[in-house]
């Protein structure tokens, strides 16, 4: 079976990458079109070929206005170049460009779609452009069944829904948290309201909090309020350091807003054993009640947050059964079983 998977923008590199690798062990014949990653490194090909299709200058500048206008200059020749090929399957990661790909994609095989963010926020209010985008898709992804539920709501046909759960990013690492630390790991931006973690840590004696991650906010002002209760590591941070990260992590927080269905960094912290109190929004909340990885609390409660990170700090018997959650997540969310229920998916549509 030729698969060809498809992420423009080069928005989620690990998991494009990390299924494509799990997609040819499992036989498929996988082809990975994409662009240039910004931001760091990202994993060589394992079983299937990468393309950087997309975006070949663009992608080599800074952030300015004059990269996102050469950027929309070379979207639809990166369009044309995925049209001009015949897959058995196409499968679609992200629009590169919704209010433009409303008329450039015009698919020749049949496509799959995965809305990892179920509707983008930037687009959400675009409800024609969303419904002809997902009326060109044969099948779409989801990896909730709340989300599944949403976009059921939003008129997505049942029988074009499927549900394949975000896996798990399995990682050893070497624990050396000091029994007190909270983690706010991954890409700092609005909706996940960093200010909530620094709150709810401030409200637990003996806590500390570590942000890891890339800031897209302003953050003088919230460092100031956690002062030596925080320590800060940013910037786009390299493989090495997100382990040393979740190796000193003793929980992590994600008081997210409800503007995504699943979170990467979530599953980057399941995966290596690390329990997770979360608001419950999406799938955020199902995953982690589901296996019993840490703790729910209703979405924007910090007083609810603050009380599940002492418990967790304080009791050893609460994290012991929340890190066994988290193993169990890890051990049963994995790529692997991605694939094959992604083949099933594909077989569907031949």
């Amino acid at each position: 079976m030729r698969v060809l998977l498809a992420d423009p923008p080069a928005y989620t590199p690990p998991y494009d990458r990390s299924l494509a690798a799990a997609l040819a062990g499992a036989g498929a014949n996988v082809t990975l079109v994409t662009s240039r990653f910004r931001f760091g490194a990202v994993a060589a090909p394992d079983g299937y070929i990468a393309r950087e299709w997309f975006y070949p200058l663009s992608s080599k500048m800074g952030s300015s206005r004059a990269r996102l206008a050469l950027k929309a200059l070379e979207h639809p020749f990166g369009m044309a170049q995925l049209a001009a090929h015949n897959p058995d399957v196409l499968h679609l990661q992200w629009f590169g460009a919704p209010e433009a790909d409303r008329w450039l994609f015009r698919p020749r095989s049949p496509v799959v779609f995965t809305a990892h963010d179920i509707i983008p926020r930037r687009t959400a209010a675009r409800i024609g452009l969303w419904r002809a985008l997902f009326s060109r898709c044969d099948r779409v992804v989801v990896h909730s069944q709340r989300g599944h539920e949403s976009l059921a709501a939003f008129g997505v046909p049942e029988e074009q829904l499927r549900v394949i759960p975000h896996p798990a990013f399995r990682s050893d690492v070497d624990r050396r948290d000091d029994g007190r630390t909270a983690l706010a790991l991954g890409l700092i931006r609005p909706y996940k309201s960093t200010e909530d973690s620094v709150e709810a840590v401030l409200r637990v004696d003996g806590a500390r909090l570590l942000v890891a991650g890339d800031p897209r906010v302003p953050l003088d002002g919230l460092r100031v309020t956690a002062g030596d209760r925080a320590e800060w590591r940013l910037g786009f941070l390299p493989d090495h350091e997100i382990r040393r990260a979740l190796s000193e992590a003793t929980v992590a927080l994600f008081p997210y807003r409800s503007e995504i269905d699943v979170s990467g960094a979530l599953l980057q912290v399941l995966g290596a054993g690390v329990p997770a109190i979360v608001y419950d929004i999406g799938g955020i909340g199902e995953v982690v009640g589901r296996f019993g990885a840490g703790a729910v609390v209703e979405p924007g409660d910090v007083g609810g947050m603050a009380l599940a990170l002492e418990r967790l700090l304080n009791d050893a018997n609460a994290l012991g059964a929340a890190r066994k959650g988290a193993e169990a997540a890890r051990a049963e969310l994995t790529w692997e079983a991605s694939a094959a229920a992604h083949l099933e998916v594909y077989r569907e549509l031949l």
